[in-house]
Order: C-alpha cells, then structure tokens, then sequence
C-alpha cells in the first residue's frame, strides 16, 4: 500500500515556475515507478510526466518537455516535479501516482494523491 501526498500548488505568472512535491508513504515505495498527471476543467485526465523506480528512465507530454522536469528521492521517499516558463493552459488540478512499472496511461497507475491546484495567470 502506499499513500501519496501533494504540495506546491498555487497562483503564478505566466513564465514562471512552481516546484510541486509528493511525498509518499510505504516502505516500497523505491520499487514503484512515479507519474504526474493534470486534470483542467472540463477535460480528461492527462499524462505530464513519469520516472521509473531507478531514476533511469523518465518520460514527458510533448506539450511539457523542456519546461518541467520531474525527479525523485527515494531515501526522502519523496519524487519532484519542477516547473518552468508556466503557461496559463498549464492551469489544472495536478496528482501524483504510484505504479509498478514505468508508464504514461493512467490506468497503469494504481496510487493516487488527492491532487493539488496550479493556476497560471496570464
């Protein structure tokens, strides 16, 4: 079982940046690959980024490649996603999750945090 937890949110400018943190509970949770993923409203559930257990293999949405970079510690069991040049469409609800191996679709992923808002303001 894990439990995960987001922080960070919050309102921003476009350009700027937002270092969002979910800290996890669970002593496996260095063998679960770890994925952020944003809800806007009104919209499906999508895929921004995924890390595998190792840190080796990382995944991106195209539309966030370059801009964000997401990372983990697994001694502070805790993974990252840092935020850069926020655009106002970058705007939704953002969850971390939990799976087994590394992946982009959500249905792979069988934790989820409660989510936490960013909101980027033109």
């Amino acid at each position: 079982q894990v439990q995960l937890v987001e922080s960070g949110g919050g309102l921003v400018q476009a350009g700027g940046s937002l270092r969002l943190s979910c800290a996890a509970s669970g002593r496996t949770f260095s063998s679960y690959a770890m994925g952020w993923f944003r809800q806007a409203p009104g919209k499906e559930r999508e895929f921004v980024a995924a890390i595998s257990w190792s840190a080796a293999n990382i995944l991106y949405a195209d539309s966030v490649k370059g801009r964000f970079t997401i990372s983990r510690d697994n001694a502070k069991i805790t993974v990252y996603l840092q935020m850069s040049s926020l655009k106002p469409e970058d705007t939704a609800v953002y969850y971390c999750a939990a799976s087994r191996s590394l992946a982009s679709d959500r249905w792979s992923y069988s934790y989820w945090g409660q989510g936490t808002q960013v909101t980027v303001s033109s």
